[in-house]
């Protein structure tokens, strides 16, 4: 067994071999005293935990986790899927309307549509609010506060989160928290409530399908809601299924004659394309075009 030293932890030296020993110290001999003098270090490491962990600041991971144009912690984290730099999304989508570059280190994104070349990165965000304390609070609250000072309904994905932060009440004991038995058994109960509500919950966005080619037929029900956070790529797979097509990489999507991104978030193409019209989200598909 070779045991693998900490990053702080150094190698000891051996002492040199005399000619002399060479008796003594065959290569069997030299290769079983250095066997077990790695595994009493590493047996050492194992009892004492500070030589197995390393603890890192959070300024020192900074860089790798705040917006280089807002120079605040990544919010709604959204990456350039050419160089693979991530930033705010509404900070990325405020600089790609003049813009075609990627702030960082200048590769052009698209020479026409930019924003069809970024994407929502969840797994960035998570880590960001996980290193960061009350991150993640601060902000819904921010977004709470924002739609009850417009007078508009707060999403129903931002109440989910608000509830998910609440502690456990018992209203049967005066406000009392819950014992972590009872406490486990309501969340598992939600949870399975949450499973069966197919994210009706949501925020919720209407829209229209229409179908500008004569290649394909146009859909019996056009008109459909779903919820904010489904993207482009899941209503390429609902027409798909309706059309009895083999592959729903066959479709294009449009939103004012603009392909859209397969990960573009529904929501994402409101605030982006459809801002200043009513509802609904008229969007169009037909065949898929190769882009030269």
């Amino acid at each position: 067994m070779i045991a693998q030293y900490p990053a702080d932890c150094a190698v000891p030296e051996q002492p040199h071999e005399d000619v002399h020993d060479a008796k003594l110290t065959s290569p069997p001999a030299r290769k079983r005293r250095c066997c077990q003098t790695l595994v009493s270090h590493h047996m050492a490491a194992l009892g004492n935990p500070d030589m197995l962990t390393r603890k890192i600041k959070l300024w020192d991971i900074n860089a790798h986790i705040t917006c280089r144009l807002c120079e605040g912690y990544l919010i709604d984290a959204t990456t350039v899927t050419e160089c693979l730099h991530t930033f705010c999304r509404s900070c990325l989508v405020k600089y790609l309307e003049e813009n075609n570059t990627c702030p960082t280190c200048r590769i052009v994104i698209h020479q026409s549509h930019p924003l069809q070349y970024i994407g929502h990165d969840r797994t960035m965000q998570d880590i960001v609010y996980k290193l960061v304390p009350g991150l993640q609070e601060a902000e819904i609250k921010k977004q709470r506060d924002f739609y009850q000072k417009l007078g508009m309904e707060v999403p129903g994905d931002i109440k989910g989160e608000l509830l998910n932060m609440k502690p456990h009440l018992d209203p049967q004991r005066n406000g009392d928290v819950k014992t972590e038995d009872t406490a486990n058994k309501d969340t598992e109960e939600e949870k399975a409530g949450e499973d069966n509500d197919y994210h009706r919950s949501d925020e919720q966005v209407s829209i229209c399908l229409e179908c500008n080619s004569s290649k394909l037929r146009g859909l019996k029900r056009k008109w459909i809601r779903c919820s904010a956070q489904a993207t482009v790529l899941h209503v390429k797979k609902f027409i798909a299924q309706k059309l009895n097509l083999t592959s729903f990489n066959e479709l294009d999507i449009l939103c004012n004659e603009e392909i859209l991104g397969k990960d573009h978030t529904l929501k994402f193409v409101v605030v982006t394309r459809w801002r200043f019209k009513k509802s609904p989200l008229l969007l169009h598909y037909r065949p898929k075009m190769d882009l030269l």
